[in-house]
């Protein structure tokens, strides 16, 4: 075990799974502290994962929906509760639907799970956030986002029409990395470091749950992805890399690259925002 990350602590959501859970083993097997907020079980038979967590540097915390506030809510003022300082705030958990969903507050499921709920994460964990060394928050994003040939920022919470991956996914995906940009000016005010990366291609088929995948997409991903640890060491990368002084960027294949649809970055966070402020807040004030 590398010592250099002992006392560093790192937080991810859907740690359990895919990527997720090939970040946790990765940060563990270098000696980081590991927060875990997942909706599912780790595997049984993971040494890494059981050591770590009989230890106590990991510590799992969960939330039977990520995308409903009541679950998420408890979930979140445990974490609050029992822990002191995040340094890095891995916003990882997703994934693709196959079919047009609504969460239990009504917004479409992707944009809930993805865009909203990593925003509302980090503004109840940002106290944490500021209490590390590190201050810095990594979104998982796609490239999937360059299929999005139009973008109507009122047209997230439902849409009209649904495509497998690159429809409400993609878009979910932009929304993301265009709040991240428009945030990061506001946080660095407060020393916290945001990007959001993408993990590259990842072969994250799971045996027994239904795909929101095209067909050829799955074939693809089965046939020439690698696995998990590639979009896991992206992550890293993202995070500790060349880039790690940069804030507000989107860094694919390593690299700093511009978004479309820019213009409606702050439009975008605005909505989250009030999401976050009047939904999320108020339904959870005393």
């Amino acid at each position: 075990m590398q010592k250099e990350h002992q006392d560093r602590t790192a937080m991810i959501t859907g740690a359990s799974n895919g990527i997720g859970l090939a970040l946790a083993r990765k940060l563990l097997s270098e000696g980081w502290q590991v927060i875990a907020l997942n909706r599912s079980d780790y595997p049984a038979d993971d040494p890494v994962i059981r050591e770590a967590e009989g230890s106590g540097r990991l510590r799992i915390y969960r939330a039977a929906d990520l995308a409903d506030y009541v679950s998420l809510g408890h979930a979140l003022d445990a974490i609050k509760r029992h822990e002191r300082s995040i340094d890095i705030l891995f916003n990882n958990a997703g994934g693709s639907f196959p079919e047009l969903s609504y969460s239990k507050q009504g917004r479409e499921s992707h944009y809930e799970l993805m865009t909203v709920v990593p925003y509302i994460i980090l503004m109840e964990l940002k106290e944490l956030l500021k209490n590390g060394s590190l201050k810095t928050v990594i979104n998982t994003s796609s490239s999937a986002m360059k299929y999005v040939k139009a973008f109507n920022p009122e047209m997230l919470e439902r849409p009209r029409t649904f495509r497998k991956l690159f429809g409400p996914y993609a878009a979910s995906k932009l929304a993301l990395s265009l709040w991240t940009q428009a945030a990061a000016p506001r946080l660095a005010m407060e020393g916290i470091k945001i990007r959001s990366v993408d993990p590259g291609n990842n072969n994250t088929l799971r045996k027994g749950k239904k795909s929101g995948l095209p067909l050829a997409v799955r074939w693809l991903m089965k046939l020439f992805f690698p696995s998990p640890a590639h979009g896991a060491n992206r992550l890293v990368e993202g995070a500790l890399g060349a880039h790690s002084r940069e804030t507000g960027v989107f860094l694919l294949n390593g690299r700093v690259a511009a978004l479309t649809f820019g213009d409606q970055a702050r439009d975008v966070l605005d909505r989250v925002d009030a999401i976050y402020r009047q939904e999320y807040r108020a339904r959870r004030a005393p």
